[in-house]
């Protein structure tokens, strides 16, 4: 699904404030740190808690598998003034021909200032510029407005409300499901160029 330019390690995004990169194992430890803590587990579908020893490195492994074959794309996320400090992680899995899901944590410590919209923005319009898929869909627990207003602003419409399946937790979960197609993202983007024109 996605193009070589992705499948190699090198490959990265630049934001206003972030680099994304591809995941290594210097990275387990930020990792494990903030994905051990339940208030980042509880959000999640497949983030266990306890946070298992070496669950973070074997998360880098699949990631740069699964990004190296063009099925997926992981990245973290690194502030560009310390980008050998990871704070997150954000990803895009392949479901189906056209259609992909996204997904991401952040540690705790960097809840609220931004970087979340900043990174799922950056993924977003990536993934309609190399790949051909017709939507990006997301799931967000019902008590996770943070999650919920990042979708939101990054231009996620809200669809539908249901159960998703959420193996870290044991059971079905009640979620609300958005989308983001790549007509609305097309006309997004040109009303944004538009207005920078101006």
């Amino acid at each position: 699904m996605f193009p070589d330019i992705a499948r190699d390690d090198v490959f990265r995004l630049e934001t206003q404030r972030l680099w994304l990169r591809w995941p290594r194992l210097s990275d387990a430890g930020a990792i494990e740190l903030y994905c051990s803590k339940w208030e980042v587990a509880r959000h999640t579908a497949r983030i266990p808690h306890p946070y298992p020893k070496g669950g973070a490195e074997r998360f880098v492994y699949a990631a740069r598998e699964a990004n190296t074959l063009g099925r997926d794309l992981t990245l973290v996320l690194t502030p560009i003034r310390a980008p050998q400090r990871t704070i997150g992680a954000v990803s895009l899995e392949r479901r189906g021909a056209d259609r992909l899901t996204l997904g991401y944590a952040l540690a705790p410590e960097v809840w609220g200032r931004g970087f979340a919209s900043e990174a799922v923005a950056a993924v977003v319009a990536i993934a309609f510029k190399l790949t051909r898929v017709a939507e990006i869909e997301a799931s967000v627990r019902l008590a996770n407005f943070a999650s919920r207003r990042v979708l939101e602003k990054t231009g996620f419409v809200h669809i539908e409300r249901g159960l998703s399946d959420a193996p870290a937790r044991g059971a079905m979960v009640e979620c609300d499901v958005f989308a983001y197609r790549r007509a609305d993202w097309i006309a997004r983007a040109g009303a944004s160029t538009m207005e920078a024109a101006r």
